[in-house]
């Protein structure tokens, strides 16, 4: 667990939850300090505030997402909801309002990483969907001959898509079955926008995740002949 954060009192209380938990905390008081610790170690989890000093969050997310698909949760003094849809759109997978108390804190915490580990399978095969083939088991994805990058977040909604063809999720639904309990169920809008925006050949008339209206949306594998 990276926890990006440059108040000592927040780090000192949310490292003693996460620990309590099992976590094992890093420390990071800037983004720069964030993206050397990505680099030279396993990160499980990133847990990040927005109002870093001398660089946005947001920022720090941006680069973090160049060169990682790692979960991320901001946690953050700012719940507006439009900074919540910047920090999905950016690619975090929750967005914490400070207001919550440390224990949510790692109850979000781990429902993320709940719902970002791909399920281990002995043998998975490669799903291949005319111009998409998803590996599960590796957690990749190929569009067009080109391998796309996707966040867990992304990769987890994706993955339950493909694992049930044709059937409808509401949105409830899906916010239940990849958020948990906590967070914005808006966010479900937002992940399925960046998804159809990386794996459909028009996005604006999507073919493979498809909007049933009234009830939600549903994944149409195409016929093979």
């Amino acid at each position: 667990m990276l926890l990006v954060e440059d108040e000592p009192e927040i780090v000192g209380l949310m490292r003693d939850f996460l620990e309590a938990e099992g976590f094992e905390v890093q420390a990071a008081a800037s983004g720069s300090a964030a993206v050397a610790a990505l680099g030279r170690s396993r990160v499980d989890c990133v847990l990040l505030d927005v109002m870093l000093e001398g660089e946005s969050g947001f920022d720090v997310c941006r680069r973090l997402r160049e060169r990682s698909g790692v979960p991320i949760l901001f946690l953050s003094a700012r719940g507006e909801d439009s900074d919540k849809i910047r920090g999905l759109r950016l690619g975090a997978d929750d967005y914490v309002v400070k207001s919550a108390t440390p224990t949510e804190v790692v109850e979000r915490v781990k429902a993320v990483l709940r719902r970002t580990r791909p399920a281990r399978s002995e043998e998975q095969p490669i799903h291949r969907f005319g111009r998409l083939e998803v590996d599960l088991a590796a957690h990749e994805a190929i569009v067009d001959g080109r391998p796309v990058r996707f966040t867990a977040k992304e990769f987890a909604i994706l993955g339950l898509f493909i694992e049930h063809p044709r059937q409808v999720f509401s949105r409830d639904h899906l916010f239940e079955l990849i958020w948990g309990d906590f967070g914005d169920r808006s966010a479900v809008g937002v992940y399925i926008r960046k998804l159809r925006a990386k794996i459909e050949a028009d996005p604006r008339h999507p073919e493979l995740i498809v909007t049933v209206w009234g009830v939600g949306y549903r994944f149409d594998p195409p016929q093979v002949a």
